[in-house]
């Protein structure tokens, strides 16, 4: 039997939030594979969790604080997983995503085909447009990777849906705790391709996912700097010290000094900022 953990973390999507779980609840799976569902409510206020109570009693929800954000409150339901039970595999979904039918019955068959000892990422597309895709593998340089029907290699990917086997979470833990909200997931694939590990994208696209506007707010000129500040230090901003880790870890100490400058620059002077980089 594979018993697979799915993870999400949640914060006050509450419709969006229940259409994720129906269509995961709704997917047909393997014979020979289980899933237990943890969730963190990452301190919800418009009744996301009482809702999935209600609706899904079989999700394990985990209380967070509201400060959690993506990347840690992965590995709160990451940590209630692994406290549980011993799990085969772990599947990351974002509570935005929602699955094609398929979908699971696809990323096992993938998993099966690599023997269990790779990462395997399932790319989204609009849900206004299906050919237009959103998150997935990615390649040098953030390209996506090609949805052409077949299981194609990635440098890294986005978390929206991925899974990690048991033999990946051995080699490299959970996600590092000192990113808060985004750069955890890009950070776990760089690691992987460091530490040798392979990453596959299924070769069509396995659910919906509209793609996020990041917040500009860090470097917008029409406000205040002081709101700029703000902005840019906040979890779902631009940190420029998880900048300054994720870029030393992967890119090297001068780029890493280079980007941390350049984040702070283009906020305290964003026309200038602008007109040199035309």
């Amino acid at each position: 039997m594979r018993n697979t953990a799915v993870l999400l973390t949640v914060h006050n999507r509450k419709e969006l939030t229940l259409q994720c779980l129906s269509c995961l609840f709704s997917q047909e799976v393997p014979e020979d594979t289980a899933l237990q569902v943890y969730l963190t409510d990452d301190g919800c206020t418009d009744g996301t969790p009482e809702a999935i109570a209600r609706q899904f009693p079989q999700v394990h929800i985990i209380s967070g604080s509201g400060s959690l954000f993506w990347n840690r409150g992965m590995n709160a339901a990451w940590d209630a997983a692994l406290a549980e039970a011993e799990y085969d595999s772990f599947l990351w979904l974002n509570d935005d995503t929602l699955l094609f039918p398929g979908a699971l019955t696809r990323i096992f068959e993938a998993d099966t085909l690599k023997g269990g000892q790779s990462i395997i990422v399932g790319a989204t597309v609009s849900s206004s447009d299906h050919s237009v895709q959103t998150y997935g593998g990615r390649l040098e340089g953030g390209k996506f990777v090609a949805l052409d029907g077949e299981l194609r290699p990635a440098r890294y990917f986005n978390g929206n849906i991925a899974l990690i086997p048991l033999t990946v979470y051995r080699r490299l833990g959970q996600l590092d705790p000192y990113f808060s909200h985004s750069f955890g997931d890009f950070d776990y694939g760089r690691r992987a391709h460091s530490a040798g590990i392979a990453m596959y994208q299924v070769g069509q696209a396995l659910g919906t996912c509209d793609a996020h506007v990041r917040t500009s707010d860090w470097c917008n000129p029409a406000l205040p700097l002081a709101t700029r500040w703000r902005a840019m230090y906040a979890p779902n901003g631009m940190p420029p010290h998880e900048i300054f880790h994720f870029s030393r870890r992967h890119q090297g100490l001068f780029r890493a000094c280079r980007h941390y400058v350049s984040t702070i620059v283009h906020c305290l002077c964003p026309c200038l900022y602008n007109w040199l980089h035309k």
